[in-house]
């Protein structure tokens, strides 16, 4: 992996942490927490939708990895939350 595809993943993964931190109530970390939250989503959604059969109906392309990045990002903040009620 070259560092073009480094940057790109981060970008990806700011903007798709980002909208997911916008949808989620309560759900932004920081830029950097958001970084990252985009891109475990992006693992989480490359791992659950292909099971669910949505794997191929975002497209592909830029908008479509994060649009993926972000719908991955969005399950893991309402997990997330959902622990943090649970045991607070």
């Amino acid at each position: 992996m070259d560092i073009v595809a480094v940057i790109v993943a981060l970008v990806i993964g700011a903007i798709a942490g980002w909208l997911a931190g916008v949808i989620v109530e309560g759900g932004g970390f920081g830029l950097l927490g958001n970084m990252l939250v985009g891109i475990a989503g992006a693992f989480i959604a490359g791992l659950l939708f292909p099971r669910l059969g949505l794997g191929l109906m975002l497209g592909g392309g830029v908008v479509g990895a994060i649009v993926t990045s972000a719908l991955g990002a969005i399950v893991l903040l309402v997990v997330i939350n959902l622990l943090q009620r649970l045991f607070a």
